[in-house]
């Protein structure tokens, strides 16, 4: 059985490493999703009710990749499905496609790397410690 994935516990993680982490998906690029039916999630991405309830996460998450106060979104923000949707979902509207408990703000590269990233990834994210006149080595502190 699968495991499912919930906003709940995914704010238990206090590192961006540990939340993506929890919501790594190993998958493969050009894995079908939708085939020929993407049309029914392109359908359902422009609707009025997911806009509306694309901009409340977003303001649940202050706009920060996977919620992470230190992780200011550059650009375009994602909602993410923490457990990937199929037509079922779609067409039956499962829980799993409006309820806030199943969604995150990603930015696009998070996005992108939990469906088919890397560790990579993650060492790419961390940040050099830079000190003082760290660009001029022949000066001395």
């Amino acid at each position: 059985m699968k495991k499912i994935r919930t906003y709940e516990e995914l704010i238990q993680l206090k590192t961006f490493e540990e939340r993506f982490e929890y919501l790594k998906l190993d998958g493969q690029v050009g894995a079908i999703t939708f085939g020929f039916d993407r049309y029914l999630n392109q359908r359902f991405y422009k609707s009025d009710e997911w806009k509306h309830l694309r901009r409340d996460i977003i303001v649940r998450d202050f706009g920060c990749d996977l919620g992470i106060e230190d992780c200011q979104i550059r650009g375009k923000i994602l909602v993410h499905h923490m457990n990937p949707i199929t037509i079922d979902d779609i067409s039956s509207r499962s829980d799993f496609l409006m309820d806030p408990n199943y969604l995150i703000t990603t930015s696009y590269d998070t996005h992108n790397a939990i469906h088919y990233g890397t560790d990579e990834y993650l060492q790419r994210r961390t940040l050099i410690t830079r000190t003082r006149h760290d660009t001029c080595p022949w000066k001395k502190i």
